[in-house]
């Protein structure tokens, strides 16, 4: 099946999923699409078993899809650029210390403790796997996903301080995730970076990939911004800034540094400029709601595309059980890889009382952990993390997705009641 067909295939389930969940489930639609999409894999995997011709070719059809080609290569440049664009940039800079301090840092020491906990759950079940290995699950799993992050945020109506925070934060650690990915990948399994020997390998690896995606996304926006203020015609805006996206995306990819860190950065500096006239008010509403829909809609078909990839993981009671233990790990693990930082971030910025139980429940997982699990290389190691992360990625979504309004409402009820200013 060519790429127009699958992606008409993928759009009319979306709007399916989409219009079920509206007409009777009436859940917020990233959740709502994920419950449905979910059901309907379970019951084509049945019907599938049972020999049903139709059925079976849908299966086949999924598992033919490279989940992490697709994310990595299209949908997450948009994703994140959409994202970064739409942020409150002025929040943002007055937390700047403490967003980079979260990406770098908290995901770092989570990592870690993903990684240690992980190894040590998996040896007393049995399955005996590499101190670095069970790293790489923690890169998989540490970085929170800025696309469900963002949808989350919006939802729940968190303070505009804390929102900016941990979008921030989100944006950022999922660039920090996939590099660290790559080098933990390559100390693992050798491939694209099998010449890593040493410590100066990996910080010229991490300068290389991070760094320069940062610089290159700078340079990116500086380019829009100069262009942009050229011109007043909202057509033209909106397709130098598709250019800046798809051929952005390219540039990076061929020299070789993080494009979801482009895409952040750039997107960071034309909404700034953008907040400040460079787009003009006449075109600004129809900028944004381009941006918006287009944000919106591969959020969902993004959403549904995880569900439906349920039909490649094989799943075993035993990797199933084991991804439910994993939750708690995940959860703990955030927790303190946001504590610490914020024991030392305290003496210059100001957190409110519950600032790290709304970070740590906020802190959702989503298609990049899926992408980066379907991109290990083949074998028992990604077979059994792949279910473990969807696991994970599930109760994200479905559990801390469905609550976290509640769980913001219930916080501010607190802080009123302390007095606690935003």
């Amino acid at each position: 099946m060519n790429i127009y067909a699958l992606t008409s295939a993928l759009v009319t389930l979306t709007a399916l999923c989409a219009y079920l969940n509206a007409r009777f489930l009436r859940l917020p639609v990233t959740v709502g699409v994920v419950v449905i999409g979910l059901l309907l894999a379970l019951l084509t995997s049945g019907l599938a078993s049972l020999g049903l011709a139709p059925a079976r070719e849908a299966v086949a059809l999924l598992r033919s899809v490279k989940f992490d080609e697709v994310l990595f290569q299209g949908v997450l440049s948009f994703l994140l650029f959409a994202g970064a664009l739409s942020l409150n940039v002025g929040a943002l800079l007055k937390q700047q210390g403490a967003v980079l301090t979260f990406a770098l840092v908290s995901t770092a020491l989570s990592i870690v403790l993903v990684g240690g906990l992980v190894y040590l759950l998996l040896d007393v079940a049995g399955l005996h796997v590499s101190l670095t290995v069970a790293l790489l699950f923690g890169a998989i799993i540490s970085p929170t996903d800025p696309v469900a992050v963002l949808d989350l945020l919006k939802r729940a109506r968190v303070p505009a301080r804390l929102e900016a925070l941990i979008a921030g934060e989100s944006l950022f650690n999922d660039g920090v995730g996939v590099v660290a990915f790559t080098l933990i990948a390559a100390l693992a399994f050798g491939g694209d970076h099998s010449q890593i020997t040493g410590v100066l390998d990996v910080l010229w690896l991490f300068l290389h990939e991070a760094v320069g995606g940062v610089v290159f996304g700078a340079a990116l926006g500086l380019l829009a911004w100069w262009l942009l203020r050229q011109v007043d015609d909202y057509l033209t805006e909106v397709l130098l800034t598709l250019a800046v996206v798809t051929g952005g995306n390219l540039l990076a990819v061929w020299l070789g540094v993080s494009g979801p860190l482009a895409m952040v950065v750039a997107g960071l500096l034309i909404g700034r400029v953008k907040e400040r006239g460079v787009v003009s008010d006449a075109s600004r509403p129809h900028f944004d709601a381009f941006w918006h829909l287009t944000e919106e809609v591969l959020n969902v078909g993004l959403f549904v595309l995880i569900a439906l990839e349920a039909v490649a993981v094989g799943f075993s009671w035993r990797s199933l059980l084991l991804g439910l233990l994993c939750v708690p790990i995940v959860l703990l693990s955030r927790g303190l890889s946001v504590r610490l930082p914020m024991l030392f971030l305290r003496r210059r910025y100001e957190f409110t009382p519950f600032t790290s139980q709304v970070m740590t429940w906020g802190g959702l997982r989503g298609g990049i952990a899926v992408a980066l699990a379907f991109s290990m290389p083949p074998g028992s190691a990604q077979t059994l993390f792949l279910v473990l992360t969807y696991v994970v990625v599930v109760f994200s979504i479905v559990v801390q997705g469905l609550s976290m309004g509640r769980l913001v409402a219930k916080v501010q009820e607190q802080e009123t009641e302390l007095g606690v200013k935003h």
